[in-house]
């Protein structure tokens, strides 16, 4: 079981994305349990203020470190073997090793930053930054799912047949083979014969010739590490 806490200022933003689908069904089987924890809440001030404006000028604004450091040790202390990670376009490049690496955790205290960003100095207070690409969100909450989207099919049950995730694309340094399914033909385009002969060593054979030249195709940075 792994337990995700997520610091935001929009704790609303994390109802139905987990309500549907196998994670709805892991999070009734006790496999995974999501919990917002909204960043208000770990104010002291009257007006329950997060962000102020940057020192030295410019636009926008920045999100105030004492709540931000506030809830991180309070979700230390409620999970001391939890891990801290911050969501920042900053952070590493957010891979399936990362995913299966982060499974291990018993908790994980994902923050989520906006405006223009957090006081520097909250990095001190995280294990990790983590980043899901090279663009621009409007805050850390959509990176947030997708790490506990990729994170909880990797915990032992929550995928049916667990075995399936040994073929997907990025757990190996190659995209899948490609996937068929009935009906045998379809508007003139054929499931390949060797799908249907029954042998499964032809079968085994050709799902690696086609997922090399899938790769090749699309990804060929990824054929390095092959």
């Amino acid at each position: 079981m792994i337990q995700f806490n997520i610091i935001t200022l929009f704790p609303e933003m994390f109802g139905d994305p987990f309500n549907a689908s196998m994670l709805k069904r892991a999070r009734e089987r006790g496999l995974i349990a999501i919990e917002p924890r909204n960043l208000r809440d770990f104010c002291t001030d009257k007006h329950r203020v997060t962000d102020d404006l940057a020192y030295g000028g410019g636009g926008g604004m920045v999100m105030k470190p004492e709540p931000l450091v506030a809830a991180i040790e309070a979700m230390r202390a409620e999970y001391p073997g939890s891990r801290t990670v911050l969501m920042t376009p900053q952070g590493k490049r957010f891979t399936q090793k990362d995913a299966v690496r982060l499974a291990d955790h018993e908790a994980l205290n994902l923050v989520c930053g906006h405006y223009e960003g957090v006081d520097e100095r909250v990095r001190s207070f995280v294990d990790e930054e983590l980043s899901i690409g090279d663009y621009i969100l409007t805050g850390g909450e959509l990176a947030a799912m997708v790490v506990i989207d990729a994170v909880s099919r990797q915990v032992p049950g929550v995928i049916g047949d667990g075995s399936a995730l040994a073929e997907e694309s990025f757990t190996r340094p190659m995209l899948e083979a490609p996937h068929y399914t009935r009906p045998r033909e379809f508007r003139g385009l054929s499931v390949p014969e060797v799908l249907v002969s029954g042998n499964h060593a032809e079968i085994e054979q050709w799902r690696r010739e086609q997922a090399l030249k899938k790769t090749a195709e699309r990804r060929p940075d990824l054929l390095s590490d092959v």
